[in-house]
C-alpha cells in the first residue's frame, strides 16, 4: 500500500479561510466543523483530491468505496486496501465499503476499524447493475432485514461511529427512504446521506430535495443532502430548502475544488486558476510518482478546462506530454491564454491560491 505522506495545508485565498470554532454538527463524538463535503466518488476520492478538497474547505471525506471481499483476504498487492490510504492530519475521514452480507460487512469492518478511520459508512446507494444487482449499494435498500441486521452489527461491535449512504429507494414505487432511515438509526446509525434520486433514476432526472427534507424530519441523527447542488448559490439553497445538516458534492467538484470555499470558477484570477491545478498535479505526482500520477491527472485537467474552447490545443498537448516540467511549462502557457482570453470572467484580484505544503 502506498504510504501518504504527512502535510500540514495552508489556507491561502487573499482572506485566509475562516475558522469555524464549533461544530456544524456531530456524528456522536465526532465533530464535523463545516457544511460542505465531498462526495465518494470512484476514481476520483483519492489522497490528492481530498487533500485539495480538504484545502478548500470540505468538512468532512469519504474514501473510494470497497467491497468488503476485497479486505478479507490477504492485504499485499491488493489495490483496494490502497483506496483507505489517508494522510496523517485527515479528519474526519469516512471509509465507506459495501457489500450484502451483514457477517462479512463485520468482518471487513472490525479490519479497516484498525486503520483508526473517524467513520465507517455502508454504500446502500451505489446504483451500478455490477453493485446493486448482486445486493449491494442500492440494492440493500429492498432488504430491510439486511440493513438491520448490518447496522445492528457494527454498531454493537464498532468503536467507531457507523453511518449509511443511501438513495430514495429502487424505483418511484418503492421510495421506501424513510423507513431504511428510520431501520438504520433504530440500529445504531449515527449519520445518513441522502442521494436524492432512485436507482432507476441513476443521474438522470431531477433531484427531489423534497424528499431530503422530509428524511430530515424522520430522523434525529444528522442528514447530509446530495444531489443537483451544482454552484456555490445551490449549497446554501439546499440546506434552506431542507433543513439538511451538510450538502454534499460530488460531480460538481471535479475540476472545481474552489466550491467548497463557496468560491464561482468564474470569478477566478488566471493565477487562482492556474494555480491549483499546479498544486493539484504536485500531489497526483507527490502520491502516485511522476509517471502515474500524470497519467491519473488526465482525467482531472479534462474537467479543469471543460468549457473553455480557447484551451483546446493546449489540452490536447497536455493529455500527451510524459514529463512533469513540459506540463508545467503548458500550465504556463495556459494562464497567458486565459489572461488574454477571460479579462472579465477571470476577475483580477490580490488574491492567493490555496496551497498544499508538506
Amino acid at each position: 500500500m502506498i504510504q501518504a505522506r504527512s502535510f500540514q495545508v495552508q489556507q491561502r485565498c487573499g482572506k485566509m479561510l475562516p475558522m469555524i470554532k464549533e461544530p456544524k454538527f456531530w456524528v456522536r463524538e465526532v465533530p464535523v466543523y463545516g457544511d460542505v463535503i465531498l462526495a465518494p466518488m470512484a476514481g476520483y476520492s483519492d489522497v490528492p483530491y481530498r487533500a485539495l478538497c480538504r484545502a478548500f474547505g470540505s468538512a468532512m471525506h469519504y474514501t473510494e468505496f470497497v467491497p468488503v471481499e476485497a479486505l478479507l483476504g490477504r492485504r499485499s498487492k491488493n489495490r483496494f486496501w490502497q483506496r483507505l490510504d489517508k494522510k496523517a492530519d485527515e479528519h474526519p475521514l469516512v471509509f465507506q465499503i459495501f457489500g450484502n452480507n451483514a457477517q462479512k460487512i463485520l468482518e471487513a469492518a472490525l479490519r479497516i476499524e484498525e486503520l483508526e478511520p473517524d467513520i465507517i459508512d455502508i454504500n446502500m446507494g451505489c446504483s451500478t447493475r455490477k453493485v446493486s444487482g448482486r445486493g449491494a449499494g442500492v440494492g440493500m435498500m429492498p432488504q430491510q432485514q439486511l440493513i438491520a441486521d448490518t447496522f445492528q452489527l457494527l454498531s454493537h461491535n464498532l468503536k467507531v461511529p457507523v453511518s449509511g449512504k443511501i438513495r430514495l429507494g429502487w424505483d418511484d414505487s418503492q421510495r421506501n427512504y424513510v423507513e431504511v432511515g428510520r431501520i438504520m438509526v433504530d440500529n445504531g446509525a449515527a449519520l445518513v446521506a441522502m442521494h436524492a434520486r432512485t436507482k432507476i433514476q441513476q443521474y438522470g432526472g431531477q433531484a427531489d430535495w423534497d424528499e431530503i427534507a422530509r428524511l430530515r424530519q424522520a430522523v434525529d441523527v444528522p442528514v447530509i443532502g446530495n444531489g443537483d447542488v451544482c454552484s456555490v448559490g445551490d449549497i446554501d439553497k439546499m440546506i434552506a430548502h431542507t433543513g439538511c445538516d451538510a450538502v454534499m458534492i460530488g460531480r460538481a467538484a471535479i475540476g472545481n475544488p474552489w466550491i467548497f470555499n463557496r468560491q464561482s470558477k468564474e470569478n477566478l484570477t488566471p493565477e487562482e486558476f492556474v494555480s491549483t491545478i499546479r498544486c493539484h498535479l504536485n500531489e497526483m505526482v507527490g502520491y502516485y510518482g511522476e509517471k502515474l500520477g500524470m497519467q491519473l491527472f488526465r482525467k482531472h485537467i479534462k474537467h479543469y478546462l471543460a468549457n473553455m474552447p480557447e484551451s483546446r490545443e493546449i489540452l490536447s498537448q497536455m493529455l500527451r506530454v510524459a514529463q512533469l516540467n513540459g506540463f508545467f511549462l503548458l500550465l504556463s502557457e495556459l494562464e497567458t491564454i486565459v489572461q488574454v482570453s477571460r479579462p472579465k470572467s477571470f476577475l483580477i484580484s490580490d488574491s492567493k491560491a490555496i496551497s498544499i505544503s508538506s
